[in-house]
């Protein structure tokens, strides 16, 4: 995993929700967010959402205006994180959204999600176990694909196998 990264808001306020915020805070690197994805927080925010604005995350304006294209086919955040990773020279973004994630992948960026991050801070020694982390994000609503949980779990020599104590939702 990389020692800078681009975050996009779906992950933000997925780890905010489930109190995780704090793990993702140390580990090594740098997190960059474009100022659209902190609008967005905010916009969440007086909605009643978490507030994912965060000391460790450096909220970075982009020098050019979002293309049109990009808008009409992303999300505002998602086109944003990716054209804040290409002007920064960030080969990494963490985003969720299937759409966003293809669209960076075509531009050449690599891609981690919430869940990535979360294998990373077991990989480091921030947390001990990653399944108990995956649970609790299920139980807030995030949607995780059996296949993906089992094969992150492998990544970090954790067994795909146990209770889980949450369902998902989408």
């Amino acid at each position: 995993m990389p020692d800078r990264i681009v975050i996009d808001t779906g992950p933000l306020i997925t780890l905010a929700r489930a109190n995780l915020l704090k793990v993702v805070s140390v580990l090594p690197g740098e997190f960059f967010c474009p100022e659209e994805v902190m609008e967005e927080i905010a916009k969440g925010v007086a909605l009643g959402y978490p507030d994912a604005r965060a000391a460790w995350l450096q909220a970075v304006a982009l020098s050019k205006p979002l293309s049109a294209l990009a808008v009409a086919t992303l999300d505002v955040g998602e086109a944003a994180v990716i054209q804040l990773a290409m002007e920064l020279g960030i080969k990494w973004v963490c985003m969720d959204e299937r759409k966003g994630r293809l669209a960076a992948e075509a531009v050449g960026l690599s891609v981690t999600g919430t869940l990535g991050l979360l294998a990373r801070a077991k990989k480091t020694g921030v947390i001990s176990v990653l399944r108990p982390h995956i649970d609790k994000l299920m139980e807030i609503g995030a949607f995780y694909d059996e296949k993906l949980i089992r094969l992150v779990l492998e990544s970090v020599g954790e067994k795909s196998t146990g209770s889980r104590t949450g369902a998902g939702k989408s």
